[in-house]
């Protein structure tokens, strides 16, 4: 059963600033997380419980093993009425997850849109009022460091346990932390790109980036792929432009650079609709076949641009790995093995690119939407 609540209540929002479609906002530039007060997963995570997570989220669900007297009630205080897709989808493979482990369930979710902030503490400070009634929070902060009193009041309730969505860097000054942290990493995603395309393509190439806006996003996707290709494989980078994750900034600075900086060769782009963009202003003056581009995330745009060979490669989230781990989790604790849980879960990313034929791109793409289906969702 689901139970979606919405609000006739006009909140006004503390911040103008909306969150991007597909990102979060630049964590580097909030208060409370510049001096880098969060943990790296590296940090917090035992030695191989992430991993193990992980292949038991890409494996087919194990049934659980234990009885119910009544279904677990889950609450749901995320940004689901927002643009992006991740938060259904998510919600869908948690569910579609706990329906192939036979556990029965209630949800009941809190909708919000990215800006509201305070919708959110309203929200939040339901929930505890009522905290005998859930089993489970799964909380999807508007912006961490904003809501970081709420995640805090959140995890610190015994009557039920918290999970937070969408963020893997642990605030070192919470009292209480969540039982786990789930997301994907931009900087491990990074790291795979990097290895991929020092394999690829060699060392001493040279080229330019799409990037986002300035903050930990961009330092994770941009600058520590920048740096690893540039110490691994003697890279140069001919120009970084920053088009603030859109599709027109993706445009522009392609445009700039086949302009400008004939010398690159590759164009990385750090999202999905700059990878659009630059796709766009290549195919315009035809030199699509000529630079070798990047996506980031494996979206279907992305997927259909590799196969009209457009794009080139882009890593690619196995988008519902959040909702089908957070399945698990549970699973987890009703079993009593809630120790085996790493305290930051991060989903699995792979490299699509455009030596692979048709038939292995469709079933990384089933492979990546399991539960929430291939296309788009109907909201």
């Amino acid at each position: 059963m689901n139970k979606l609540l919405i609000t006739t209540l006009s909140i006004l929002a503390l911040s103008s600033t909306g969150a991007l479609a597909e990102d979060k906002l630049p964590l580097k530039e909030l208060p409370g997380i510049a001096d880098r007060d969060y943990w790296v997963p590296g940090e917090v995570n035992a030695d191989g419980k992430l991993e193990a997570l992980q292949a038991v989220v890409g494996a087919e669900g194990v049934p659980f093993t234990g009885s119910q007297d009544k279904p677990v009630e889950i609450a749901l205080i995320y940004p689901s009425a927002d643009t992006s897709d991740f938060w259904a989808r998510n919600f869908l493979a948690m569910t579609k997850r706990l329906e192939e482990l036979g556990i029965k369930y209630n949800t009941t979710e809190f909708a919000s849109r990215q800006i509201e902030h305070s919708l959110q503490s309203t929200y939040a400070n339901q929930v505890l009022q009522d905290g005998d009634i859930y089993d489970y929070v799964i909380f999807g902060p508007s912006e961490l460091a904003i809501q970081a009193d709420n995640i805090d009041k959140l995890s610190g309730e015994d009557s039920f346990k918290t999970y937070v969505w969408a963020f893997h860097t642990p605030l070192k000054d919470l009292k209480n932390q969540p039982d786990v942290w789930f997301d994907f990493s931009s900087a491990a995603g990074a790291l795979v790109m990097c290895d991929y395309m020092l394999e690829r393509l060699g060392n001493g190439v040279t080229m330019a980036m799409n990037r986002g806006i300035p903050g930990i996003t961009d330092n994770q996707r941009s600058g520590d792929f920048k740096d690893c290709v540039m110490e691994k494989g003697d890279w140069k980078v001919a120009y970084e432009h920053y088009g603030e994750y859109q599709r027109e900034g993706g445009f522009e600075g392609t445009s700039l650079i086949l302009q400008a900086y004939p010398e690159a060769t590759i164009i990385h782009n750090a999202n999905t609709a700059m990878a659009m963009g630059s796709v766009e202003a290549q195919v315009s003056v035809g030199k699509e076949k000529e630079i070798f581009s990047t996506g980031w995330g494996g979206t279907g745009l992305e997927l259909d641009a590799i196969r009209r060979g457009e794009l080139d490669a882009t890593p690619m989230r196995m988008g519902d790995d959040v909702g089908a781990a957070t399945a698990e989790a549970i699973k987890a604790d009703l079993e009593d093995r809630s120790g085996e849980l790493p305290l930051v879960f991060l989903g699995r990313i792979t490299v699509a690119h455009d030596q692979m034929g048709a038939e292995e791109l469709d079933a990384l793409q089933q492979e990546a939407f399991r539960f929430s289906g291939v296309g788009a969702l109907e909201r």
